[in-house]
C-alpha cells in the first residue's frame, strides 16, 4: 500500500512481501525516472526476465544517492533470507564472494529497492559453470559513431556465422553496442567457446576489415567497430531486458535481423520496452544450441588471447618509449 508520511515523506509500500521505499525519487541526477517506474519496469518484465536470471551468479550496478554509480558483486550481509546466494574464489580479490541468485520476483524487487539498476548475470549457471551455454560476440564502437555503424558490423558477425554454420540472435546492449549470442549444445569447454569466439572476430574483421576490427587496445580501432571476442568463461554480459544506468534508462532488448537496420536503442527505455514486440518471447522463433564446427575451434587456438596480446603489446611500447624509440 502506498501513501505519504508526515511533511510529504514518501512513506513506500510493499509489493511481493518486499518494503519499498523512496519510490518517488529520482534514481540519479539527470535519470528522468523515478525508483518507482523502475520498479514497475521491472515488476511487469519479471516473466521474461527472470528466466535470462535464474541461477546465474549475478552482479548489479547500483546508483545510490550522491554517489557515482558502482558495480557490486557481493551480496551484502543485510540481504533478507530470500535472497538465494552462491560463493565462488576471486582471485582478483583473494576472497570468497557471495553472489545472489535473482530466481523470483521478490528478490528482483528487492534490488530494485537497492537502486540496482542495471542486471549483470554469468553465461554459466552456478550448478552447471563448467558448462557454457551461449557464446557471444559483443560489438563496440568508437566513441563518435553512430549506431550505423555497429549495425554494419553485426551483419558481418552474421554472415561469419553462417559461413561456418551457425545462427545467432540480436539484442541491443541499452548502451551504443550489440550483443549477439549463439545458443549451444552441451559439450564444448569454456577454452574452446572461447578460441571459437576469437575466430568468428577474425572472421568477421576479414570481411570487411574497413569497419570491424579486433584491435584490443582502442587506439589501435581506427575508428571501427570493435569485435570484442573476450566474453566466455565467467564473463557477464549486461541481462537481456536490463535497463542501464543512462538517462531515460534505456533497455537491453531483443530486436530481430531485419529490425536491425531501423532500429534506434535510446528510444528502447523502462517506459516502452513492455510494449515492443520481443522476438525471443517465442522460444520456437530462437535458434535451437548449436554444436561449435571443429575447424572453427581449431583455428581459434592458434589466434592469441586479445587481453595477453594486448598486455605484452602494451609493456613492449611502454620500453620503446623509455628508450626513445
Amino acid at each position: 500500500m502506498a501513501g505519504k508520511g508526515s511533511g510529504g515523506r514518501d512513506a513506500g509500500e510493499e509489493r511481493a512481501g518486499v518494503s519499498l521505499t523512496n519510490l518517488d525519487q529520482e534514481l540519479f541526477a539527470g535519470a528522468g525516472v523515478t525508483k518507482r517506474e523502475l520498479v514497475d519496469y521491472l515488476e511487469r518484465m519479471a516473466p521474461r526476465m527472470l528466466p535470462a536470471l535464474a541461477g546465474r551468479p549475478l552482479s548489479v550496478v547500483r546508483a545510490l544517492r550522491g554517489q557515482k554509480p558502482f558495480m557490486q558483486k557481493n551480496v551484502p550481509k543485510y540481504a533478507p533470507d530470500f535472497v538465494r546466494t552462491v560463493s565462488f574464489w576471486a582471485e582478483s580479490s583473494q576472497r570468497e564472494v557471495a553472489y545472489a541468485l535473482c530466481d523470483d520476483l521478490p528478490t528482483l524487487l528487492w534490488f530494485a529497492n537497492q537502486r540496482a539498476i542495471e542486471y549483470h548475470p554469468t553465461l554459466t549457471r552456478a550448478a552447471s559453470m563448467g558448462t557454457p551455454e551461449h557464446l557471444v560476440l559483443d560489438l563496440d564502437p568508437p566513441e563518435d559513431a553512430g549506431f550505423d555503424a555497429v549495425v554494419a558490423a553485426a551483419h558481418l558477425v552474421r554472415r561469419a556465422l553462417d559461413d561456418a554454420g551457425l545462427a545467432g540472435v540480436v539484442k541491443t546492449t541499452g548502451a551504443k553496442g550489440v550483443h549477439i549470442l549463439v545458443p549451444l549444445d552441451p559439450g564444448p569447454t569454456h577454452e574452446d567457446v572461447a578460441a571459437a569466439t576469437r575466430a568468428l572476430a577474425v572472421r568477421t574483421e576479414r570481411l570487411d576489415p574497413d569497419v570491424a576490427t579486433t584491435a584490443f587496445i582502442r587506439a589501435d580501432r581506427g575508428g571501427k567497430v570493435f569485435v570484442d571476442p573476450t566474453r566466455a568463461g565467467g564473463s557477464t554480459i549486461a541481462s537481456v531486458y536490463s535497463p542501464r544506468v543512462r538517462p531515460g534508462l534505456p533497455v537491453s532488448f531483443p530486436v530481430s535481423w531485419d529490425e536491425l537496420d531501423t532500429v534506434v536503442p535510446a528510444e528502447i527505455t523502462v517506459a516502452t520496452a513492455p510494449e515492443r514486440p520481443d522476438p525471443w518471447s517465442d522460444a520456437d522463433a530462437r535458434p535451437a544450441p548449436q554444436a561449435l564446427p571443429e575447424d572453427l575451434v581449431a583455428e581459434g587456438h592458434t589466434i592469441p588471447v586479445a587481453r595477453v596480446q594486448a598486455m605484452h603489446e602494451g609493456k613492449r611500447r611502454k620500453r620503446a618509449a623509455e628508450r626513445g624509440e
